[in-house]
């Protein structure tokens, strides 16, 4: 069956496509009151104008120092953290991020490990053949 209206509905002829053609030509007025509001001391306006030009904080841990050995095995550097987090040195959500990079980190050595002793066995038995 042929479609009834072959070139579709017209541009622009939806309500919300006019919705958004009247808010555009006012723009500028509508911009001009919230800004007077603003100025005005309505705390809306104001925070309405704020959070479109300025960009919003994030928030930043505060650096921690404790004792750390980078060198030693993976389950003594959680333990460190672990203790750091006990004696209140760092904050107990900083020191679970600490333990998950960590626990990336010892992944990332096992596997690198495991690749290594592969390649070792390859290379053996490459040479037998």
């Amino acid at each position: 069956m042929k479609s009834p209206n072959p070139a579709g509905r017209p541009p622009g002829s939806t309500a919300q496509s006019k919705l958004v053609q009247r808010m555009l030509e006012n723009a500028d007025g509508i911009l001009d009151v919230i800004i007077e509001k603003a100025l005005a001391g309505d705390s809306n306006s104001a925070s309405l104008i704020l959070s479109r030009v300025t960009p919003s904080l994030k928030a930043v841990a505060r650096p921690v120092e404790f004792d750390f050995d980078p060198e030693a095995p993976v389950s003594r550097q959680v333990e460190m953290v672990i203790a750091a987090i006990a004696d209140g040195s760092v904050p107990a959500d900083i020191g679970r991020q600490v333990i998950d990079a960590i626990s990336n980190l010892g992944s990332m050595r096992m596997q690198e490990d495991l690749e290594a002793r592969i390649a070792v066995l390859e290379a053996a038995s490459g040479a037998r053949a």
